[in-house]
């Protein structure tokens, strides 16, 4: 039988791509991973390995010396990725929305400027969306963007920016009244700024400041920091597509298909997941025979499995919707909502059948155990991506009359 999550219809060129990428996860990522994360070590020969694959450029066009992938292809990629260790994933995904934006919504001059650059992985991307005393409720942000001349004066406090110290690139939603009068709604005075920025902590170029990394339960290895305005100075021409005002729908383009990336996450985590459990129970023995052959676990291992195949489905066809043009809110958001929900049970799951050894960090399932509860809050929690549903739902279903 074939592995769990395979995707029909791929062309040879695909196949080829994700055949290199699950080759370099087994033979340069899984063996390495747990040891690095108990470290909190940043992965630069990992990152090094990715940078001469290509995964860097690969959904920015071939003339800006990308390999112009669609998102179904960058997707499968990161399931791989994210199989073998989830932190990995993030390094890549942020510096992917960065380059989609500028991609979708850039000038000629700025996607000139770094587009090509992204493509190398030189130029590294990240995006900074939240604050400390808003959450989800991106309406609220209080950063404020004001003209001065031939510039942008920028003050605020921006939270949870992955790849904060490593990147070189951030793309900053703020709120710029101008133009923009009082009584404006929230979300047409917010706009993106492209600030650039030398890798590292502290104070990394005037009025900016990135304070060092977050400690968190999991998502280790990779940077989660603050950013800190105060008195930034950034030229008018970096404002993202040259005209204020639409940060909020740049920003919402770039996590709509950053929300593909949390369900492949999720499937990714779920497989590798499903992978241990399974191989785990046909060693261990009790009673006298494995594990796998009590009908209990062979329960389990059922409906995880069915977890693992449900969640690739709708990752994928979420991904399929995005690529065809079409508008794929309510995919990416149900992706994201049942991939990441099941990415959960199919952890706890293996972690159950490991029984006293999944507690262990010689085990890998203790690893993923930390890591699955990230995807249930990156790009939106689960409440988040209910309203978006159940709004969407009701627009297609509204009735006449």
């Amino acid at each position: 039988m074939a592995r769990l999550a395979q995707t029909a219809g791929l062309t040879d060129v695909q196949r080829e791509i994700l055949s290199t990428v699950r080759d370099f996860v087994d033979k340069e990522i899984i063996p390495v991973a747990t040891e690095l994360e108990h470290r909190d070590e940043y992965p630069q020969d990992i990152v090094d390995g990715l940078k001469e694959l290509g995964l860097f450029g690969l959904m920015i066009p071939e003339e800006y010396g990308g390999l112009g992938e669609s998102l179904l292809t960058y997707a499968l990629c990161v399931e791989e990725i994210a199989r073998g260790w989830m932190s990995v994933s993030g390094i890549i995904n942020t510096h992917f929305i960065v380059a989609y934006m500028l991609k979708q919504h850039g000038t000629q001059e700025q996607k000139d400027h770094f587009l090509p650059r992204m493509a190398l992985g030189e130029v590294r991307g990240a995006f900074s969306m939240s604050e400390p005393a808003l959450g989800s409720d991106v309406s609220a942000i209080s950063s404020k963007a004001v003209k001065d001349g031939d510039e942008y004066v920028l003050n605020g406090q921006k939270m949870w920016l992955t790849n904060g110290g490593t990147s070189t690139l951030v793309a900053v939603l703020v709120r710029s009244d101008e133009g923009h009068p009082e009584g404006t709604a929230p979300h047409k005075s917010m706009t993106t700024l492209l600030v650039e920025k030398e890798p590292g902590f502290g104070e990394v170029r005037p009025g900016l400041t990135i304070p060092g990394k977050i400690d968190k339960m999991g998502y280790k290895g990779v940077d989660t920091t603050e950013l800190i305005m105060d008195g930034l100075r950034i030229p008018a021409d970096r404002v993202l597509g040259g005209t204020t005002g639409r940060g909020f729908y740049q920003m919402m383009d770039g996590v709509e298909v950053g929300r593909v990336n949390v369900a492949a996450r999720g499937c990714g985590v779920a497989q590798r997941a499903f992978e241990l459990g399974v191989s785990y129970a046909q060693q261990r023995h009790t009673f006298g025979k494995a594990i796998a052959q009590h009908q209990a676990i062979q329960f389990k291992l059922a409906e995880m499995a069915t977890k693992v195949e449900a969640a690739h489905a709708m990752m994928v066809n979420a991904a399929r919707k995005k690529d065809s043009g079409e508008r794929n809110d309510l995919e990416a958001g149900m992706a994201k909502y049942l991939a990441s929900e099941y990415c959960k049970e199919v952890v706890e799951d293996a972690f159950r059948i490991h029984g006293g050894y999944g507690f262990s960090k010689e085990y890998e399932i203790e690893r993923l155990y930390r890591e699955a509860p990230m995807l249930l809050i990156g790009e939106g929690t689960a409440e988040i991506q209910k309203m978006i549903i159940g709004r969407r739902l009701l627009e297609e279903y509204r009735l006449q009359g």
